[in-house]
């Protein structure tokens, strides 16, 4: 009797203090997490209370968490270019939502092909796509090409096309395919009669969200925050993205501030004070809000999208 109660107990001894190791390991894991989580939000936090924090006062006391002074001067100088502000916005959504829609169909079924092994040009295609991953022609051939070949100056296909297809999202819809994507599917929609594009467009594309959500989540934050294809091309102020118009603004103030002949009333247009600090974290405002907003919605499908394929079980 003794010898069989006793190492029982000694089993569950040993249960309860492996459990109390694995839930100390879990709230060191959670505490670390919970620490980067804070150091990555801080920097968020401090740009949003300082868009809205008197000038004066971060001139003398810096920046803060808890500003004693509150102020509308810095969000007031950006919201100052309202109609332009607006035609802004429209033309980077416009911007994103077409880039980002043309991009996925495009690369979506570039990555179907390369993905078929019955297909022949499959491995020259393939490293067709690893080119210009490797070579680059430069800034200055793309601006001969786009301006002088292609006639595309002042035009918003030129803010659309150059960030439309990227090896690198490529592969990971490649990849996608690939791994998750059962190809008994597509063998028996062959034996079923359909063609490849009835295959791509009703079997594999809608089994294709994840990864479609995932990388058009990368490709319309690549599109929001793009302005270097803004500055090179485009001249009209009506299809100015919101990025350039932002930089504008800095600069507009930058000039106002170390320019020493610039009249009164330009200054008093801008309140007298002119709010350099924080209309900085204004802008910066106005540029990550709706990042911010959108991106819960497709944190599910991204983290899947990048990270299914990888493990095999």
């Amino acid at each position: 009797m003794y010898d069989t109660i006793k190492p029982s107990r000694r089993k569950r001894r040993i249960k309860t203090i492996a459990e109390k190791q694995r839930g100390f390991g879990q709230f060191l894991l959670l505490l670390c997490v919970l620490l980067f989580t804070v150091f990555c939000f801080a920097p968020v936090v401090l740009v949003f209370v300082s868009a809205f924090t008197d000038e004066t006062y971060i001139t003398q006391n810096g920046f803060s968490f808890l500003p004693k002074v509150w102020s509308l001067s810095g969000m007031n100088s950006v919201l100052r270019y309202g109609t332009q502000l607006i035609q802004s916005y429209l033309v980077t959504i416009f911007v994103t939502v077409a880039g980002t829609f043309l991009g996925l169909l495009v690369m979506s079924m570039f990555a179907y092909s390369i993905s078929r092994r019955d297909f022949r040009l499959a491995p020259f295609l393939s490293i067709f796509l690893l080119i210009p991953m490797l070579f680059n022609g430069g800034q200055l051939s793309g601006y001969i090409v786009f301006t002088s070949w292609y006639g595309l100056k002042d035009s918003l296909l030129l803010l659309i096309l150059p960030l439309c297809v990227t090896t690198m999202n490529v592969i990971i819809l490649r990849t996608y395919i690939a791994n998750s994507i059962p190809g008994e599917l597509m063998e028996a929609a062959k034996i079923d009669g359909a063609g490849d594009y009835r295959t791509f467009f009703q079997i594999t594309l809608p089994l294709m969200k994840p990864s479609l959500a995932a990388v058009g989540f990368m490709m319309a934050t690549s599109y929001w925050n793009d302005w270097q294809n803004a500055l090179l091309y485009i001249t009209s102020d009506s299809k100015k993205p919101l990025q350039l118009l932002l930089i504008n603004i800095q600069k507009s103030i930058e000039f106002l501030l170390n320019n020493s002949n610039v009249p009164a009333s330009a200054r008093a247009a801008m309140g007298g004070t002119i709010p350099q600090y924080s209309s900085t974290m204004a802008t910066v405002v106005i540029v990550i809000a709706p990042i911010m907003v959108v991106y819960p919605f497709f944190q599910k499908y991204f983290i899947k999208g990048l990270t299914v394929g990888s493990v095999k079980g």
